[in-house]
């Protein structure tokens, strides 16, 4: 087939073929300045090294933040009943360590028994991952086993030559269970537990008792021109909006979680029902995850108690019906006047929190990508990543 784009001339009698020119290609010229990009990687690479070298401190500074930001409404409304704010703040803290704590209280027994009949649900499901002796042998298995009594015939023969040679023969033992280690290892992992909460709560009392003293310092830091104090108020009143926002709302749909979640296991006849009810309502805190390892602990709780495939399905559908439509429908719901946030933005930067600090990571990674795009989305030359993280 002839190309259209070529055309036939008469030229002193002989035919001459011409080819239009092509036309221009437009391109798109972006400055790239290599020197700041390779800098700017190595930035980021040095944020993250110290950020996991130094994770110890920067955990309980974020995780007290936290706590500052939900609980600031009602330190200030206590402040309103001419309480000291200092007094309203460790009053508060207080209060919540005393319920946490009585709750665990209450539910020491049945966490007791739980973990008690851990070794008997293991051996349960060992039995039942064992195969049936009565059942006959298939073809893979008899050969198996025609191997195995052939290597074991030769190992007699060989042990019994090699004895006689005069070689020592070794025996290894695994070393007998030391419950002194196990009380000294649980016992130091309890104490840092409770050292880490103790700084946590200190952190943020101290936050809840200056009040609006580092906002002022952040606004007066921020430069002399008034745009700039404005565009540093606005940011930091959509911070303190948003992040409060996702925190009520985590708390209150976990406790519903949690409570909903009780009742329906204790329905079915599961044991230990509340206290896998404050498991679904803790776990619920973490994105994601939370509700996989739910699910699976149910399910397999559910199959080691009533020894039926059918009531482990049942158990472990029932927390996934339950986390299926709290993430799903009221939690999206809940925080629809939140700046919307790119739902696989969020998902790989919840892996990337989690590999980065572990459950902490996993726990404080979607209020810590709120902050950031607060900032990107006033700061002009990080519009693109606030573009990039928004919806």
């Amino acid at each position: 087939m002839d190309d259209p784009r070529l055309s036939e001339e008469l030229k002193n009698g002989e035919s001459v073929t011409t080819v239009p020119p092509e036309p221009e290609r437009v391109l798109l010229h972006m400055p790239v300045d290599i020197r700041s990009i390779s800098l700017g990687i190595l930035a980021v690479l040095a944020v993250v090294f110290v950020l996991h070298w130094a994770q110890a401190v920067f955990i309980p500074v974020m995780l007290g933040l936290m706590f500052s930001y939900a609980l600031s409404p009602l330190v200030n409304r206590m402040v309103g009943w001419h309480i000291p704010r200092a007094a309203a703040a460790g009053i508060l803290l207080v209060f919540i360590l005393a319920t946490a704590g009585g709750i665990g209280w209450t539910l020491s027994d049945d966490t007791a028994n739980l973990i008690d009949s851990l070794p008997k649900a293991a051996q349960k499901l060992r039995q039942a991952l064992r195969p049936d002796n009565n059942k006959p042998d298939t073809a893979i298995e008899k050969v198996q086993n025609a191997a195995t009594e052939i290597e074991r015939a030769a190992q007699e023969n060989g042990g019994a030559s090699t004895t006689s040679r005069g070689v020592m023969r070794v025996q290894i033992e695994q070393s007998h269970f030391n419950i002194r280690d196990y009380l000294w290892t649980g016992t130091i992992g309890l104490l840092s537990l409770i050292g880490q909460i103790i700084v946590v709560c200190f952190i943020a009392f101290f936050l809840l008792a200056s009040g609006d003293s580092f906002r002022r310092k952040l606004v007066k830091i921020a430069g002399p021109t008034f745009a700039r104090r404005k565009i540093t108020i606005q940011a930091l009143d959509e911070i303190t909006e948003q992040i409060q926002r996702y925190l009520l709302v985590q708390l209150g749909t976990s406790i519903v979680v949690g409570v909903i979640s009780g009742i329906a296991y204790a329905l079915i006849g599961l044991q230990h029902a509340a206290v896998w009810g404050v498991v679904a309502g803790v776990m619920n805190f973490v994105p994601y995850i939370g509700s996989i390892i739910v699910t699976v602990g149910t399910a397999l709780v559910g199959f080691l108690q009533f020894g039926s495939i059918e009531m482990a399905l049942a158990t472990g559908g029932i927390s996934l019906v339950i986390h299926t439509i709290e993430g799903n429908l009221v939690t999206p719901w809940l925080t629809s006047r939140t700046s919307s946030m790119n739902p696989v933005v969020i998902f790989i930067g919840v892996l990337a929190w989690g590999w980065l600090w572990g459950i902490w990571g996993l726990l404080l990674g979607i209020p810590i990508m709120m902050v950031i795009k607060a900032i990107c989305d006033r700061v002009e030359d990080l519009k693109p990543i606030g573009e990039l993280l928004g919806d």
